[in-house]
C-alpha cells in the first residue's frame, strides 16, 4: 500500500472511532442561568437558536439535570423534548418515563410512562402521564402509588387521577387499594401523605371494639401545624356505648428554654353504669348522662441564673376515669417512664391500676452548692370517694446545702431545711418548719481509712389545726428537737489484674467495707401531728461490703472503653437498744441483728446481664424478699426478660417476656405475668410480626384473669399506620 493508501485508511479508521462526550460539550446562557449539554453528537440550529443532542444526554442546568438518548433543546424557552430513557432530577425530585417535555426554567412539564420517586419516604408514582405543574406540584392519569419496590408491587393503590404535592399529601380520586393486582377496597377519593416536615393533615386512624365498657372505638387525630414553634392536634373519638369524645393537644415552643404540652378532653357519656371497685370501698350506680373529662399540662421555663420552672398538673373528672378507658387514651399513648423527652413526658401509666395523681408547680434556684425548692402539689385520691381527708401541699419551701468546708476549717457542713403549710379539708392540718443541719470532720487515718464523725440537730415546729370534728376542733402550736450523732469508716482496697484475653486488657477489683454508727436518743413525740413524720430513737450499727469488678477494653487501635462486670453489696444493722432492752414477759430472746441484705449487678458481657435485691432474715433463715431480673439478648436480635417478684406475705409474681427474631421478615412474642401466690394467669400475651420491604403486619392476643382482647396493626411504609383494630374476645364463664 502506497502513503496516501495509508492516510486514507488512518482517516476511515478514527472516523469510525466512538467520539469522547467531552468533545461535544458546551455551555449556554438562558433566562434561569448557564445551561452545560454533553452529548455524543450535538446539532446546532439557528433559527429559532437550538441544539439537537443525540447518544447518552446529559444536560446541566440550575438546580438539576436531565439525561435521555435524544434532547431537542430550546435556548430562548429553555424547553427541552427529551425521548427514550428519560431520567429528570430537580430539587431533589427525581422523574423518569418514556419521553418528556421539560422547561429548565419554569421546572414544569410532561412526562408520558413515568415515575416519580420521593426518596424520604420511599414512595413510588407511576401513571400514563405525569404533568409538573410547579416546583413542587405533580398529577398523574391512569397512576399508581406504592412504596415497595419491583414491577409487581406486594401493595399500591391505584386511581384514576392522583394529584400531589412534595412535602405535603396526596390525593387519589376513583381508586382502589389492591394486594399484588387484586381489588380489594374501591376509594372513591383517599389523602395520603408525600411530607419530608410537619404537615396540617390526618393521621393514621385506630379502630377498637370492647364488648363490656366501650363498644366500637373509632378514633381519627387531625394535626394541624399552627407555626414553626406550636401544633395542635385533634383526637376525634366516637364510641357508640358513651358518646363522641373530643380531645386536643397543644404543643408549643416559647423559646430555646420554655416548652410544653396541654391536652385536654370531654365526652357526655351515655352509659348507663352500677360498679364496684376493690372490696366494695368505692360503688357507683349512673342511671343518667354525665360530663367525663380530663385535662394535663406539662410546662418548662429555663431561665438564666439557673431558675428553671416545671409545672405537671393532671386532673380528671372522676375516680373511674382510667378504669373506664384503661384500654386506650391519651396518657397511655404518650407514657414515658423517665419523662426526660419533650413533648412526651407523661410519667404514669394512665391504666386500672392508677391509684393516685400529684399535679405539681415548682420553681428552683440552682447555686453551686445551695439549692432552692418551692413547690405547690395537689392530690387526687381514687381510692376513696372524697378528697377531703387526703394532705396537699400549699405551699413547701425547701432550702439545701449541699455538703461543703466550713471557711478554712477541716470541717464539713451540709443542712436541709422546709417550710410547709399542709391542708386538708377534714383532718389536721397546719404549718410546718423542720430545720436540720449537721457538722462533719473528715479524716485519713493512713492510707486506707478514712473516719467521719458527724452530729447534727434536727428542729421541728407546726401550728396545726384539727377539722375532723367542727364541734371539738382544736389549735396546737409546738415543737420537736432532735440530737444525733454518729461516724462512718470507710475504706477502699483496689488490685489491678492483667487480663489480655477475650478483647479486656485489665480487670480492677475494688473492695468498699463500711461501718457506720448512728445515735439518737428518745424524745416523746405524742403531741405531734399526723402530718409530721414520727422519728424512732436510734443506737445502731450498720456495716456494709460492696465488691465491684471494672474491665478496661483496648481494641486493635489502641482504643479504651471500659464497663463495669459485677457489683455485690451486703450490708446489715445492729441494733445496740435492742441488745439492752428489757424482755417483756413471753419474751424469751432479744433480737439485735437486722435483715440481710444483698444487691447484686452483673453485666459479664453487653448482651447478657443479671441484677437483684434480695433480704434474709437472718433468725428465722427465711427470705422476705427476692427481686430478680434476667436479661438475655443476641446480636441478631433475640431477647428474652424474665423477672421473679416476692416480698414475703404480699406478692410472688413471675413475669416472663420473648421476643425470637425467626427470619428477617418474622418475629415471635410471648409475655406472661404470673401470680404464684393466687396460682393464677395474669396476663398473657401472644404476637407475631411479619415484616416486608413496604408494610408489616402485627398480630397481638391478650389474655388476662378477667378479659380477653386482640390487636391487628398493619402498616404501609411510606403511608404510615393504614390499621390498627383492637377487639374483646367473649368472656368465659
Amino acid at each position: 500500500m502506497n502513503r496516501f493508501g495509508t492516510i486514507i485508511l488512518l482517516v476511515l479508521v478514527i472516523s469510525l472511532m466512538p467520539v469522547p462526550r467531552s468533545v461535544f460539550a458546551l455551555d449556554r446562557d438562558i433566562a434561569s442561568g448557564p445551561v452545560h449539554i454533553e452529548a455524543e453528537r450535538v446539532r446546532y440550529i439557528s433559527d429559532p437558536e437550538a441544539y439537537e443532542a443525540e447518544g447518552d444526554v446529559h444536560i446541566i442546568f440550575k438546580g438539576g439535570y436531565l439525561d435521555a438518548d435524544r434532547v431537542m433543546f430550546d435556548v430562548a424557552s429553555g424547553e427541552a423534548e427529551a425521548e427514550g430513557n428519560v431520567f429528570i432530577k430537580s430539587d431533589g425530585d427525581t422523574v423518569e418515563g418514556s419521553k418528556a417535555r421539560f422547561n429548565t426554567i419554569t421546572r414544569q412539564g410532561v412526562i408520558s410512562q413515568g415515575t416519580v420517586f420521593f426518596k424520604e419516604n420511599h414512595l413510588f408514582l407511576r401513571g400514563e402521564t405525569i404533568e409538573k405543574r410547579g416546583e413542587n406540584d405533580y398529577s398523574l392519569l391512569d397512576a399508581d402509588v406504592t412504596s415497595c419496590c419491583g414491577e409487581s408491587p406486594d401493595w399500591k393503590i391505584t386511581g384514576r387521577k392522583i394529584d400531589v404535592t412534595v412535602d405535603g399529601y396526596g390525593t387519589v380520586r376513583h381508586g382502589a387499594f389492591r394486594v399484588k393486582d387484586i381489588p380489594l377496597i374501591y376509594v372513591p377519593y383517599m389523602v395520603f401523605p408525600a411530607k419530608t416536615t410537619r404537615q396540617t393533615g390526618f393521621l393514621p386512624p385506630r379502630w377498637g371494639f370492647s364488648s363490656d365498657k366501650l363498644g366500637w372505638d373509632i378514633g381519627i387525630p387531625f394535626y394541624w401545624a399552627v407555626s414553626e414553634s406550636a401544633d395542635l392536634t385533634f383526637y376525634q373519638r366516637y364510641m357508640d356505648k358513651r358518646g363522641f369524645q373530643e380531645g386536643v393537644e397543644l404543643r408549643y415552643c416559647l423559646g430555646e428554654n420554655s416548652f410544653g404540652t396541654f391536652y385536654t378532653d370531654y365526652l357526655r357519656d351515655g352509659m348507663d353504669i352500677t360498679s364496684k371497685q376493690g372490696d366494695g370501698e368505692l360503688f357507683r350506680d349512673w342511671k343518667d348522662s354525665r360530663d367525663r373529662w380530663s385535662y394535663y399540662l406539662d410546662h418548662e421555663t429555663r431561665f438564666d441564673n439557673g431558675i428553671n420552672l416545671r409545672a405537671n398538673v393532671k386532673k380528671v373528672s372522676d375516680n373511674w376515669y382510667f378504669k373506664d378507658f384503661e384500654s386506650h387514651n391519651y396518657y397511655l399513648e404518650h407514657y414515658n417512664e423517665k419523662g426526660d423527652r419533650p413533648f412526651r413526658r407523661v410519667d404514669f401509666e394512665g391504666d386500672a391500676y392508677l391509684s393516685s395523681l400529684n399535679s405539681t408547680v415548682r420553681l428552683t434556684k440552682d447555686w453551686e452548692r445551695f439549692n432552692l425548692t418551692a413547690l405547690g402539689q395537689y392530690t387526687d385520691n381514687y381510692r376513696d370517694h372524697s378528697n377531703d381527708k387526703t394532705l396537699q401541699k400549699y405551699p413547701e419551701v425547701s432550702f439545701t446545702a449541699m455538703k461543703q468546708p466550713v471557711a478554712d476549717t477541716p470541717f464539713d457542713f451540709e443542712m436541709d431545711s422546709t417550710y410547709a403549710y399542709y391542708y386538708r379539708t377534714t383532718g389536721q392540718r397546719g404549718h410546718y418548719l423542720d430545720v436540720a443541719p449537721v457538722v462533719s470532720l473528715p479524716l485519713n487515718a493512713g492510707r486506707y481509712f478514712r473516719f467521719i464523725p458527724e452530729l447534727g440537730v434536727r428542729e421541728t415546729r407546726w401550728d396545726a389545726a384539727d377539722t375532723t370534728d367542727s364541734r371539738r376542733r382544736r389549735d396546737r402550736r409546738d415543737n420537736r428537737t432532735l440530737y444525733h450523732a454518729g461516724a462512718t469508716l470507710t475504706s477502699d482496697i483496689q488490685r489491678i489484674f492483667s487480663v489480655n484475653k477475650w478483647g479486656v486488657d485489665k480487670i480492677r477489683h475494688s473492695i468498699r467495707p463500711e461501718v457506720a454508727y448512728r445515735y439518737l436518743p428518745y424524745i416523746s413525740q405524742d403531741d405531734r401531728p399526723n402530718y409530721v413524720r414520727f422519728v424512732d430513737e436510734e443506737n445502731r450499727v450498720t456495716y456494709s461490703l460492696i465488691n465491684t469488678f471494672t474491665a478496661r477494653f483496648q481494641d486493635e487501635d489502641g482504643n479504651k472503653s471500659y464497663r463495669e462486670l459485677a457489683n455485690l453489696k451486703l450490708s446489715q444493722t445492729y441494733d445496740i437498744r435492742e441488745a439492752r432492752r428489757n424482755l417483756p414477759p413471753g419474751v424469751d430472746k432479744r433480737r439485735p441483728f437486722g435483715d440481710i441484705d444483698a444487691e447484686i449487678d452483673l453485666t459479664p458481657h453487653p448482651l447478657f446481664s443479671l441484677g437483684g435485691d434480695l433480704t434474709l432474715d437472718a433468725y428465722e433463715g427465711d427470705w422476705k424478699v427476692i427481686n430478680g431480673l434476667l436479661n438475655l439478648k443476641d446480636p441478631r436480635g433475640d431477647s428474652l426478660r424474665f423477672e421473679y417478684r416476692y416480698t414475703r406475705d404480699v406478692v410472688e409474681q413471675l413475669n416472663v417476656d420473648f421476643h425470637a427474631k425467626v427470619t428477617d421478615q418474622l418475629d415471635l412474642f410471648f409475655g406472661r405475668a404470673y401470680d404464684e401466690a393466687e396460682k393464677r394467669n395474669l396476663e398473657t400475651r401472644y404476637g407475631v410480626l411479619y415484616r416486608k420491604q413496604c408494610w408489616d403486619a402485627e398480630f397481638v392476643l391478650t389474655d388476662s384473669h378477667d378479659d380477653r382482647s386482640f390487636m391487628v396493626i398493619v402498616t404501609l411504609a411510606g403511608l404510615g399506620r393504614l390499621m390498627r383494630v383492637e377487639g374483646g374476645l367473649p368472656g368465659r364463664d
